[in-house]
């Protein structure tokens, strides 16, 4: 009785009646929501069997999912992150495997960037259709400040140790950091690890194995995150500095710090917080590359975008996906772009010149597009089991309490 309960599930409140039926579509609550409601709308004006949007709060999202999934409520649809955000999703054989839909598909297959639908699966299979914008980590800096001290944006490392050397001279400190918050940490070891030893590293470590965290490459980004903390580079009261309050941002546009890597959203952060400094005063470039390193510059790291996933037990696999179509179409594109984010569909680079900041939004687009691989952030890529303890280790290693030896030996540890 319980199995014919859960069987019952997805969308229950529908069936098969006259009106088709319903597909139920969990969303993560945020000011975002309205753009999927509008394309939920627009697909109900057509569909026999009709869309509900679901849109559950931010704090609480995965959380409910959770109960959800293992729940005869269950929902047809649902936004999540990719990667180890639906591993366990995956391991239960929950979701509906997308990838001979999506290559046989040409509105899906083609229509999104590559590295982006890649970043979205699990051991290269295709879970889930991307439905809202993109989020590369970048190098943001203080235009003014470079330009008072003869400086052009970092490309390289060595670029980045006279920018250190510098701004540290005239007391500025190089690097804003909200190293109260643990995550803005993260993002150091995300990129140096993808420019010292490739994507492919931290790939074997999120399809679960842990010996990856013994790979040379590992050690050799943890040691130079340590060398960047003994220069100075990000001053010293760092650990005390948060992100979501404010405490990084404010140091980049008060030019008390000349640099700050940061998700793309540093920009509306800023907007909102300084705007003439942020229409102004604020650059942006990719991270830089490390002497010595196997990975390719163009590489990035970040959150690709969020995905739509459709679970297994849904009655209605067929109107699902034609809803998930609709998310490679121009006409959603268009509103995402008009509510500041950039789409990561192939022809979005034609209509982004509507964008809040035209220029931001395709520099940040051709980023992406020329990305060979895009790494979906460690603490979302990670299950909960291995996020949490990352967290714990990376602020450790920054904070001084462990050494990129200790890092390394704690995260192999994990199980």
């Amino acid at each position: 009785m319980v199995m014919a309960g859960l069987l019952a599930g997805c969308g229950s409140d529908g069936g098969s009646g006259s009106d088709g039926g319903t597909i139920t579509a969990y969303v993560y609550g945020d000011d975002a929501v309205k753009v999927q409601q509008a394309a939920v709308t627009e697909f109900n004006k057509t569909s026999k069997v009709k869309v509900k949007l679901v849109s559950v709060p931010g704090t609480d999202y995965v959380n409910k999912l959770r109960s959800a999934m293992g729940s005869p409520s269950a929902p047809d649809v649902f936004f999540n992150w990719g990667g180890g955000s639906i591993k366990p999703y995956v391991d239960a054989k929950q979701l509906v495997d997308l990838t001979s839909t999506v290559n046989s598909t040409p509105e899906l297959k083609d229509g999104f960037l590559p590295s982006i639908m890649t970043a979205g699966g699990l051991d290269g299979k295709i879970y889930g259709v991307p439905m809202r914008g993109m989020q590369p980590v970048m190098l943001f800096y203080n235009k003014t400040l470079f330009a008072e001290n003869k400086l052009e944006a970092p490309k390289t490392w060595e670029d980045l140790q006279k920018a250190i050397t510098t701004f540290k001279a005239k007391g500025i400190t190089p690097f804003a950091l909200g190293g109260a918050d643990k995550w803005p940490e993260l993002m150091w070891m995300e990129y140096l690890l993808d420019r010292v030893g490739g994507p492919e590293v931290f790939k074997k470590i999120q399809n679960g194995d842990s010996s990856g965290w013994g790979d040379p490459a590992v050690l050799k980004a943890a040691q130079t995150v340590k060398e960047l903390i003994d220069q100075g580079a990000f001053g010293k009261n760092f650990n005390s500095v948060d992100y979501g309050n404010g405490g990084a941002p404010t140091l980049l546009n008060k030019g008390k710090a000349a640099m700050h890597l940061m998700g793309s959203w540093e920009y509306s952060t800023q907007l909102g917080k300084a705007p003439d400094f942020a229409k102004k005063d604020l650059g942006w470039t990719a991270f830089p590359t490390v002497a010595g390193g196997v990975g390719d510059a163009a590489d990035v790291v970040g959150n690709p975008t969020n995905y739509w996933s459709i679970n297994a037990r849904t009655k209605h696999k067929d109107a699902a996906i034609a809803f998930l179509k609709t998310m490679a179409s121009q006409k959603y594109a268009k509103a995402l772009v008009d509510n500041g984010d950039i789409p990561t569909t192939s022809n979005a680079a034609t209509m982004l010149s509507t964008s809040p900041n035209p220029q931001f939004a395709k520099d940040q687009y051709t980023l992406v597009q020329k990305a060979p691989s895009f790494t979906l952030s460690w603490d979302q890529a990670l299950e909960s089991q291995y996020a949490t303890p990352l967290l714990t280790e990376i602020s450790k290693l920054f904070a001084g309490k462990s050494t990129p030896e200790q890092f390394v030996a704690a995260m192999k540890a994990v199980k």
